[in-house]
């Protein structure tokens, strides 16, 4: 996950980064390396700390990836920090560069993963990534437990996992059907 975090840093922070003239041009590559490092830090430091409900919605697409989200103001102003700490930014422009970046970054990757087109990467690599590598974590569950609720638990067994992915490729509405219930689409 940490490649396509980096991808997207990298061309979201060409606006935002590359051509700001606050940041010097010899910081350009060590400010984006920073924010794709915050951003997965940020990330882990909420499911650590058990916000665990509004990730998975942010996940699922429940809530929109703008500057009013509670996780990206929470990665905003991480980023933010880290940004005026490391590289002595100012706080105007290390918050411009958080808000200009972080909603586009967080929005694509979320896409990305949903994506049934995007190769490689998908929701579950994403939930692994911010939850230490553990696929059974707590945010897992909560998409799990949100998904039951929205019929997606295919063979009542109480849980929305890979059978459950197979269960629906296999009925009326296949696979497309089976994410479209997943992603509210």
């Amino acid at each position: 996950m940490f490649e396509q975090l980096t991808q997207l840093v990298q061309q979201y922070g060409q606006e935002a980064v590359v051509k700001n003239n606050a940041i010097p041009n010899e910081q350009n590559e060590a400010v984006m390396n920073e924010a794709s490092n915050s951003i997965l830090d940020g990330l882990k430091n909420m499911v650590a700390q058990g916000n665990v409900s509004d990730l998975a919605g942010l996940i699922q697409g429940k809530s929109s990836v703008d500057s009013h989200n509670p996780i990206v103001q929470k990665l905003t102003e991480h980023l933010s920090a880290n940004l005026g700490q490391k590289f002595g930014l100012s706080s105007d422009t290390a918050a411009g560069v958080s808000e200009n970046m972080l909603p586009k970054v967080i929005g694509s990757l979320i896409g990305n993963a949903k994506d049934p087109n995007y190769k490689g990467f998908e929701v579950s690599d994403l939930v692994k990534a911010i939850s230490g590598g553990n696929g059974n974590s707590s945010l897992m569950d909560a998409v799990s437990k949100y998904g039951g609720q929205f019929g997606l638990d295919q063979n009542a067994d109480g849980k929305v996992d890979m059978s459950d992915a197979m269960a629906a490729v296999t009925k009326k509405g296949g696979i497309g059907g089976f994410l479209g219930k997943l992603f509210g689409k």
